[in-house]
């Protein structure tokens, strides 16, 4: 089987309510770049990766320009030997960012042909596959009013989530904590409660907050630092009871390498999105089951709950709020705290090209 063509979408989807985070801003709109794969025998596979609002142009070019004309004429080989050539073809000018999320997105679709292929679910992929998978509902929600948070998280409650994650980073320390006392206050003691500093404190501030946070049952402190500095993040862990979280702005296995073995984080939280896909992510799980650490998801839930069905030593979904998954032919609906696991062959994720045409640009 030969790879024939190799088709890219590129769209722009606006985005509703404000949606702020303490590093990023507003978040107006999200992008979605997918990759339709066609071998000669007419198998095809989907793939796709997002953004929050800017570089999917540059993604789809990439994709475009440099690994398409590359990989096109070629065997259809396993996923993990395309990702290697694809990462080895981009290198010298693209290592990590950019080309990490195109690769992640033709690596996808490799998963999706291949998984078709053989009649394999993805939850099945390594024999140790679940029905289904832990939730938690992951707020962009820092600019919201105390009120409109638990509203918010109240209506998220009502829907089927028992746990939830809230943006940090107000420039006055004491209205984070305030924040995080009414939350604890409103689900309960012992309900599952995450927050997330979007990389913007120092590591003497995270240090601080972090001895704050501790009489509030959090079970992560998310990127509470720039997540290039893992000395920074050993500092933080060994002062605080709180685990530490990061993983979305690694986009190589390096960098998910450093983070476990000198950051010494405790909740690695890989993207497919953007750590070379599928294949990108199994190599964080398993480094992760070494640390003997669970490995939770950011993003793309659609597809994360059938990566994370498949692993071991699943941990938890975020349930972003970027809607990607209303896109798709089988929106996701939580139940008590739980996702469903996809059992059809492939990936699970099939997209309602209809839903999606007019944000095509």
């Amino acid at each position: 089987m030969k790879i024939t063509t190799i088709k890219v979408d590129y769209y722009v989807i606006p985005l509703e309510g404000n949606l702020v985070d303490a590093l990023h801003g507003k978040h107006d709109n999200f992008e979605l770049v997918v990759a339709n794969v066609m071998l000669d025998n007419g198998q095809q596979g989907v793939g796709y990766t997002y953004t929050g609002g800017f570089g999917g142009a540059a993604i789809a070019k990439m994709i475009q320009q440099d690994l398409a004309p590359q990989l096109v004429g070629l065997d259809m080989k396993s996923p993990s030997e395309l990702n290697d050539y694809m990462n080895k073809h981009i290198h010298y000018v693209a290592r990590g960012g950019i080309a990490s999320f195109a690769i992640s997105a033709l690596d996808i679709a490799f998963w999706d042909i291949e998984l078709k292929t053989k009649g394999l679910a993805l939850k099945d992929l390594y024999g140790t596959g679940t029905d289904r998978v832990r939730t938690y509902y992951g707020g962009i929600d820092l600019m919201l009013s105390e009120t409109e948070l638990l509203n918010n998280i109240e209506k998220q409650l009502m829907s089927g989530h028992t746990a939830v994650k809230i943006k940090l980073g107000k420039e006055n320390e004491d209205e984070d904590i305030a924040r995080v006392k009414a939350v604890r206050k409103l689900i309960g003691k012992d309900a599952l409660f995450m927050v997330d500093a979007n990389m913007i404190w120092s590591v003497e501030q995270a240090i601080r907050m972090a001895k704050r946070l501790e009489e509030y049952n959090v079970a992560w402190l998310e990127e509470p630092t720039n997540p290039d500095d893992y000395e920074g993040y050993a500092r933080i862990g060994q002062t605080t009871t709180i685990p530490i979280a990061m993983g979305e702005n690694l986009h190589t296995i390096t960098e998910h390498e450093l983070a476990l073995k000198i950051g010494r984080i405790s909740c690695p939280i890989p993207d497919c999105s953007n750590v070379c896909g599928i294949t990108g992510f199994m190599k964080v799980a398993k480094m992760a089951e070494d640390y003997s650490l669970k490995v939770h998801s950011h993003g793309m839930q659609e597809l994360h709950a059938n990566v994370l069905g498949a692993v071991a030593n699943r941990g938890y979904v975020e349930f972003h709020s970027f809607p990607i998954y209303q896109y798709t032919t089988e929106p996701l609906k939580v139940k008590n705290g739980y996702l469903d696991v996809c059992g059809n062959p492939g990936t699970g994720v099939e997209f309602d090209w209809d839903k999606l045409k007019k944000y095509q640009q």
